[in-house]
């Protein structure tokens, strides 16, 4: 049913629950799983010019070892894994990756953030990629 599981990551703790849940429906339908961070462009444009090089650089490290932690929990687990780091409005780019990559499920987290944390962060990027994906999308809520 399943080829290609998609785990958009962005390096917080979430990931391992969501995980939990992505390895075993790729083992069940011998899928390839792939990780993907969006390097935010929002975030780094809105830096200062002294700063933007090295935020960027920061959090292109901080997506590298993000991406390395889906892609090692997916091949201890015997299943083939890619790895994609990218840059632009995270739901975006991981709207364009499903397609691209031909996936055919995204399992993606959320941290539960409030409505009030919505709207100070630009709102929820799994909610974004739920209202306008057309690949089914498996939300895993992450513990706090």
């Amino acid at each position: 049913m399943y080829e290609h599981v998609l785990v958009p990551t962005d390096g917080s703790p979430t990931v391992e629950t969501t995980l939990d849940h992505a390895i075993p429906i790729a083992r069940d339908n011998d899928a390839t799983v792939h990780g993907l961070y969006v390097v935010d462009n929002r975030i780094v444009t809105a830096a200062d010019s002294d700063t933007r090089s090295d935020l960027e650089s920061s959090l292109r490290e901080e997506g590298k070892t993000a991406v390395e932690t889906v892609t090692d929990r997916a091949e201890s687990a015997g299943l083939e894994a890619v790895g994609e780091l990218r840059k632009g409005t995270p739901w975006k780019e991981i709207l364009t990756y499903t397609e691209e990559a031909d996936a055919d499920l995204i399992v993606i987290g959320t941290r539960g953030k409030s409505p009030r944390e919505k709207i100070v962060s630009l709102g929820s990027v799994s909610e974004r990629v739920v209202d306008n994906a057309s690949t089914p999308v498996f939300v895993v809520r992450g513990g706090e």
